[in-house]
């Protein structure tokens, strides 16, 4: 871009790399000479440099000791380029750099020699993310991160440092971005020394505070002359386990991290009286960490509990801190080094030392019993862990992962009842999902979850396995109802198992109970995305279309890509008469189907009938195989009975789960007196009444 760039750019953004090579002045100068030489020639080889350059795109600025390069197409372009020059540095071990990358205002000015240059913020600040790193490095801002962040392929590369502190008290920002083969995954220099100064003020902070105040108690005392009582209020019996960073050097092993972190989760759950946060709501802060007083607020509880886990051959090095959210401050500290081997130990080490300091701090006397671990074997259990790291990303293909992974873990130990459990709904989420082998995937999950229950009858997890497969699969309401409240009875704390029992009950029409079952579920993971739909589908159903709409725009909010998180704004607006924005919400959804399947309900109800029947019609063509139970709800919204009934059948012979629905789907209102209604409820097994509120829609 250097040729054609405008030299009267006013404060445009750009997207800057920063490199810098480490220890450059320790080289003698004809060693400088070819280091540069080398680097320049490797840079221009970078295909996003040559991509940038060839769409004039691209400025790039000599300093010395290394370059900016100045792109002005997409803030990805930098961090790539910064990935395929550090890929390319293999060749020369001895050519190290440090890169940062920053998207900011620059303005393009000529310099003495009358060559073009570029100054501003967005220089600025790229070399300033840069100096906070050390050799192989690539940091990035947090505005270039929270850019990142939106695609889900960069964000397990994206590892949070927080402040990094400048001369003269200045503060940017920073997150560290390395892959298994490039970048440096060790903690900078700087944040490290940061780290002990920030330790050892805190030290001495709480040290005069307490020394303060005790002269101050000492003092009053005095004054009264009579024993001064403590007036300061136990602190709020509440925690959320945020992930342990994964500082092992290697992505890879992400999962193992992730799987500890929910098995604190899980043990800390177990405490009578205790609020445990669930996982969905404590993950949102894996790559994101905010003050502690900001994510003490957003889940609702006084302590959190972090740290970190380094995993190095057959060893693993643990460290966990308890802190006071409020003000940051750290109420305990530990590291555990040990062996692999020795991990379940290492997890009950962890439960006690922090049962103990939480006896202290939080339940006033009560103790926590660390869960037995699910299996004995070390290979079964990293199995499972690697399993249940796909199983949480929640998309078919990585269901399918999962169960490989789960797979490896029973045959390693086949009395594995967790993994079972886990298997279980995988298999069923498959089958939902995917019309392939619907009916093995279905027989598949009933069958684990049976052997699940069978070597540990006891187990929350394989209840509400078994529960979900025989409602939502099986259509056995009954059985499937007693093994989710089963589940519930064995872990009240649990959130999954409050949401299942939420979603089926209210298919019975229980919508009281349906309702406090969403809430419970929501105040244990304030930040997850299906509690909220959960919550809206009932409250739709109630009438209740303010709370409905509030819950729906909130799901949304929490997972913008969730497949029809949109549904119950539109329904609301279509309850309320307003067509335009029914069409408007429709629009917005991400899921194709559902957006088809909103939008020939909105343009109906907006009076935009071609529109209505060309949707509909595309509905047909495209989706009869998966949205079957939804084609006849258009049908059955537009009063076209027949071909309602007709795709009513079609989503019976199909299994369609969406048929689960057809007691209380207010969309279905007009069939209700036809014969042929009670006739299909009753061959679904729902009870044969009419539970929907009988409003008009």
């Amino acid at each position: 871009m250097s040729a054609e760039v405008k030299k009267d750019l006013h404060l445009e953004v750009a997207h800057v790399l920063f490199i810098d090579v480490v220890g450059f002045s320790k080289f003698l100068i004809n060693a400088q000479t070819e280091i540069l030489e080398q680097l320049n020639q490797l840079v221009r080889e970078t295909p996003h440099f040559r991509e940038a350059e060839a769409a004039g795109k691209l400025i790039r600025l000599s300093t010395g000791d290394g370059m900016a390069l100045v792109f002005f197409n997409s803030p990805q372009a930098p961090v790539e380029c910064a990935l395929e020059i550090s890929k390319a540095l293999k060749k020369y071990p001895q050519v190290q750099l440090r890169m940062g990358v920053h998207s900011g205002p620059v303005n393009a000015v000529d310099d003495v020699n009358n060559r073009l240059n570029v100054t501003g913020v967005g220089i600025n600040m790229a070399q300033r993310v840069m100096n906070c790193g050390d050799a192989g490095h690539i940091l990035l801002s947090k505005r270039v991160a929270d850019d990142l962040g939106e695609y889900e392929h960069w964000r397990p590369l994206l590892h949070d440092l927080g402040p990094c502190e400048m001369k003269h008290g200045e503060r940017v920002e920073v997150v560290n971005l390395y892959t298994s083969d490039v970048g440096n995954p060790q903690l900078p220099k700087t944040f490290q020394v940061l780290k002990k100064r920030r330790a050892r003020v805190r030290w001495m902070t709480m040290t005069a505070a307490l020394l303060a105040l005790a002269a101050i108690v000492a003092a009053v005392a005095m004054f009264f002359g009579y024993r001064v009582r403590s007036t300061v209020a136990a602190p709020e019996k509440s925690i959320a386990v945020l992930p342990l960073l994964n500082e092992s050097g290697d992505p890879s092993d992400e999962y193992f991290s992730d799987g500890l972190s929910e098995e604190l989760i899980a043990a800390l759950a177990q405490v009578k009286g205790l609020k445990v946060i669930g996982r969905s709501s404590s993950f949102r802060f894996k790559n994101n960490r905010e003050k502690t007083d900001v994510i003490g607020e957003k889940l609702g509880v006084s302590t959190l509990l972090e740290g970190t886990v380094h995993k190095q051959g057959d060893r693993v090095r643990i460290v966990a801190e308890l802190i006071n959210a409020a003000d940051g401050s750290e109420l305990w500290a530990r590291t555990f080094d040990r062996e692999l081997k020795d991990i379940f130990n290492v997890q009950a080490e962890i439960a006690d030392a922090v049962s103990s300091s939480l006896k202290l701090t939080l339940l006033g006397g009560e103790g926590i019993s660390a869960k037995n671990a699910a299996t004995k074997s070390v290979q079964a259990h990293n199995a499972y862990l690697q399993g249940h790291f796909y199983f949480e990303r929640r998309n078919l293909d990585d269901y399918r992962k999962s169960v490989g992974f789960l797979g490896q873990a029973i045959s390693l130990d086949p009395d594995y009842a967790l993994a079972y459990a886990e298997r279980s709904e995988a298999w069923t989420w498959i089958g939902d999902l995917s019309n392939e082998k619907k009916k093995e995937a279905w027989e598949a999950a009933g069958s684990d979850a049976e052997k699940a229950i069978a070597i540990d009858p006891s187990l929350a997890e394989a209840h509400a396995a078994l529960g979900w497969v025989r409602f939502f699969a099986d259509w056995k309401f009954a059985e499937g109802l007693s093994e989710l409240r089963r589940a519930k009875e064995l872990a009240p704390w649990n959130p999954t198992a409050n949401d299942l029992l939420a979603r089926v009950v209210v298919y019975l029409g229980q919508f009281e109970e349906a309702e406090k079952l969403a809430r419970q579920a929501i105040e244990l993971d304030p930040l997850a995305y299906q509690p909220r739909i959960s919550l809206g589908r009932v409250l739709f159903t109630e009438g209740k279309l303010d709370e409905a709409e509030a819950s729906g725009r909130k799901a949304a909010e929490l997972q913008p890509t969730g497949a029809a998180n949109h549904r119950w704004q539109v329904l609301v607006a279509i309850q309320r008469g307003d067509g335009e924005a029914a069409v408007r919400e429709a629009q917005l959804e991400g899921n194709e189907g559902y957006q088809r399947f909103e939008l020939a309900l909105a343009y109906y109800a907006s009076g935009k009938r071609a529109a209505a029947d060309a949707t509909l019609a595309e509905m047909i063509s495209k989706d009869r195989d998966f949205l079957a139970y939804q084609i006849a709800a258009v049908y059955a919204w537009r009063d076209e009975k027949d071909k309602a009934f007709e795709w009513l059948q079609i989503s019976f012979d199909n299994r369609d789960t969406g048929t689960l629905s057809l007691l209380i789907d207010p969309l279905l209102r007009s069939l209700h007196k036809d014969p042929r209604y009670n006739a299909l409820v009753g061959k679904v097994g729902l009870p044969v009444q009419l539970l929907v509120p009988e409003t008009k829609l």
